[in-house]
């Protein structure tokens, strides 16, 4: 079984950043695919980012592309997502997600985190 806990949301404003961090524990880390969902209020949840075991393969929603940065520290059990050039149509809570093998939009991951808030004003 594992655990993630996401931390690291806020308020900041358009054009700002922040880095978004989860941490895994309960498992082997290195043994999982991780990825980043969001979701707005009245909107369906999107898949934004996975990052494979070693990190030598990454995936990235077209609407995050060149913002957004997923990263992993197998050793410290944490998966990252830097996001830049933050937009206020980017508010919404923000999940951590780990599964043994890749997924997608379609393919759910099997341990969710419990989400954070980020939210950007214009």
């Amino acid at each position: 079984q594992v655990q993630l806990v996401e931390s690291g949301g806020g308020l900041v404003q358009a054009g700002g950043s922040l880095r978004l961090s989860c941490a895994a524990s309960g498992g082997t880390f290195s043994n999982y695919v991780m990825g980043w969902f969001r979701q707005a209020p009245g909107k369906e949840r999107e898949l934004l980012a996975t990052i494979s075991w070693n990190a030598g393969r990454k995936y990235y929603a077209d609407s995050v592309k060149g913002r957004f940065t997923i990263s992993r520290d197998n050793a410290n059990m944490t998966v990252y997502l830097q996001m830049n050039s933050l937009k206020p149509e980017d508010t919404a809570v923000f999940y951590c997600a780990a599964n043994p093998t890749y997924f997608s939009s379609t393919i759910v991951p099997r341990y969710w985190g419990q989400g954070t808030q980020v939210t950007v004003s214009s």
